[in-house]
């Protein structure tokens, strides 16, 4: 870090006058004040933006620093107000995006409801006629696992074994897949 005598010399450069003096302090300062405040906020590019408020803030206030004080904690303190501000602002900001949110879902629900339902009577629609169009032995399946039938039972009924049945399974469950991705009828 800079001797103290130096950072005097600059901040009176500043003081005078000497606008791009300040660079030096921003080029002493800078990595460890992103190091404080990255210790405090997640994100990078939040860091990125609280320093420079940060620095903006200590060139308004140079004529506050007190000569023979420690500037790195100087910065600090304006650091530690600025990450405050920016938590509350911070708060708010979630805290109205989340009553919008509420009040989107709660005028929009009864259109959404209604939407999904229209696509869900759509789908079942588009099913059954699917359903519809198998061979009945695929139907006969389909229509026993809706009903929670036992496949051995199945089996028994359909005079086959439960492999078959299983094989009956896959075969409508396929076909089923690729008319309602067909969109058909």
């Amino acid at each position: 870090m800079a001797q103290a005598a130096e950072v005097e010399a600059v901040i009176n450069g500043v003081l005078c006058g000497d606008r791009d003096a300040f660079r030096r302090l921003v080029d002493l300062y800078a990595l460890p004040l992103r190091s404080y405040l990255a210790s405090q906020v997640y994100r990078l590019d939040d860091v990125d933006d609280l320093a420079q408020e940060v620095f903006i803030a200590a060139y308004q206030r140079l004529g506050t620093f007190r000569g023979g004080d420690d500037f790195a904690a100087w910065l600090r303190g304006i650091a530690h107000n600025e990450v405050l501000m920016y938590f509350r602002s911070t708060a708010r900001r979630e805290s109205a995006l989340c009553r919008f949110r509420d009040e989107v879902t709660r005028v929009a629900r009864a259109d959404l409801d209604r939407a999904t339902a229209g696509d869900r009577s759509d789908l079942i629609e588009r099913l059954l006629r699917c359903v519809a169009g198998l061979p009945e032995r695929l139907r006969r399946v389909v229509r026993a696992e809706l009903d929670g039938d036992k496949l051995a039972a199945l089996a028994t009924e359909m005079g086959t074994t439960p492999v078959a049945v299983y094989s009956l399974h896959y075969r409508a469950n396929r076909l089923l897949r690729e008319c309602l991705g067909k969109g058909a009828v």
